[in-house]
């Protein structure tokens, strides 16, 4: 999942954030969930992620479920008036491998838990084009921007294991250990000249080539209650991972002369987390997944899900401030996020004994707050749709192929706030259009 950007004078642009609903969280574990949202408390194939509690009520055996999803779309900043574009593609890949019998179930999955995907910025971001209005304020002027650029990464792969049993005939419980590796890497050339009024033309180079590496680990519980014949019920907590990340690597930091000598300035006052040898916690926050389902007919289900983020519980790189920047009159703005929460409404419906329709709508508030919105990551509230087919040739084999498209809620930064009495700076716009399509297969020995 890698990012290449345009980057200009005095802050680093690298965009991180999930395609889906939460801040680092994706829920997008498997492909039939672009197809049906509303996953919780279903009892299906891909169970085993949602709603594993309830793989005691699937026909005993043992299972593998294997996927890819691809997203695409375009993620976008204004300053100004004018648009800058970025081209998303990102792959995700799942497996899984269950075995259920008659008074319990094991159970293993592998895949992507957060991240974001790849992105090529082609006409600079809204961070360039800010660059030209904070330099005047500090008496430039002819700024130009000589071939600057960054390349990113952003990460977070999970293995997960746990057990299933029957508490009794409608009950059920699962608990599972979950190990989390995430990785975030920044590298940056900065390549920018201009005049200031004092000290003349200036040529300005600096450069950083970090990767920050955490290991993380979780619990998960969950209880599946068969109600009846027609009616599921679900609930599911996954735990906090703590992530204690390190930035390792090198950073080269350019000289700068407002007049009154050199002031050192780097990829890392602007992104203390990055900064080699920095060590800051950023969590995976805690969830709480409730879910419902109900056979309308023995051909038609409906179902209802419902996700609870606790990112207040959570520490996301609480960086300390640049004392460089806080010279030049910088604000350091610490990323604020409530908590977050999603709920999606699903349906399907069997059209022949080998066919099923399926379809669903997802609303999601991410919590993340104004000063957390800048060319690094935006987590934007979404609505999401989705629908696809599965296809079931025999009673071991299950297909499934489903697309989606989320619909972002758009917001305004903070460029005002961040750089205060610059009379030439306004606020940034972030938005994004995203859809992604899956193929997954489900075997049963």
């Amino acid at each position: 999942m890698k990012k290449k950007l345009g980057i200009l004078a005095l802050t680093a642009v690298l965009g991180t954030g999930a395609y889906g609903a939460s801040i680092d969280h994706i829920q997008t574990y498997t492909p039939e969930y672009l197809g049906n949202q509303a996953q919780n408390g279903m009892i299906n194939n891909v169970s085993v992620y949602y709603n594993p509690a309830g793989l005691m009520q699937l026909e005993r055996g043992t299972y593998f479920h294997g996927g890819m999803q691809i997203a695409f779309g375009t993620e976008e900043m204004k300053y100004k008036g004018k648009k800058y574009e970025a081209d998303l593609f990102q792959p995700i890949p799942n497996f899984a491998l269950y075995s259920v019998r008659d008074e319990r179930a094991i159970f293993w999955t592998f895949g992507a838990i957060g991240g974001g995907g790849d992105l090529e910025y082609k006409d600079g971001v809204a961070g360039i084009a800010v660059v030209p209005d904070i330099l005047t304020s500090l008496g430039f002027s002819d700024t130009k921007d000589l071939g600057s650029s960054a390349e990113g990464t952003n990460m977070y792969v999970q293995n997960t294991l746990g057990r299933a049993w029957m508490i009794n005939d409608k009950l059920s419980m699962s608990i599972a250990a979950r190990a989390v590796v995430g990785m975030r890497n920044l590298k940056g050339n900065l390549n920018v000249e201009g005049i200031h009024s004092s000290a003349g033309y200036q040529k300005l180079h600096a450069d950083i080539d970090s990767e920050r590496t955490a290991w993380g680990f979780g619990g998960q519980i969950g209880f599946n209650y068969k109600a009846s014949d027609r009616l599921n019920l679900a609930l599911r907590y996954d735990s906090r991972v703590k992530m204690n990340f390190k930035a390792s690597g090198t950073e080269k930091p350019t000289p700068v002369n407002l007049g009154a000598g050199n002031i050192p300035l780097g990829f890392g006052d602007f992104y203390p987390e990055y900064k080699p040898g920095s060590k800051y916690r950023r969590d995976l926050p805690a969830i709480l997944a409730a879910g419902a389902s109900y056979k309308v007919t023995d051909r038609w289900t409906m179902a209802l899900s419902g996700n609870y983020y606790f990112n207040k519980d959570a520490k996301m790189d609480k960086t300390k401030e640049s004392a460089v920047l806080k010279g030049l009159r910088v604000n350091h703005l610490e990323p604020e996020y409530d908590n977050g929460w999603e709920i999606a409404v699903g349906t399907e419906y069997k059209l022949t004994d080998k066919w099923t329709w399926i379809g669903s709508i997802n609303y999601a508030d991410t919590g993340a707050k104004k000063n957390s919105y800048d060319d690094i990551e935006y987590a934007l509230n979404s609505i999401m749709v989705g629908t696809g087919l599965k296809y079931k040739p025999n009673d071991t084999m299950e297909w499934v192929a489903t697309v989606s498209h989320f619909f972002y809620d758009g917001k305004t930064g903070n460029y005002v706030e961040k750089y205060p009495g610059k009379a030439q700076v306004v606020e940034q716009k972030y938005d994004k259009s995203i859809s992604a399509v899956g193929l997954g297969f489900t075997k049963k020995f």
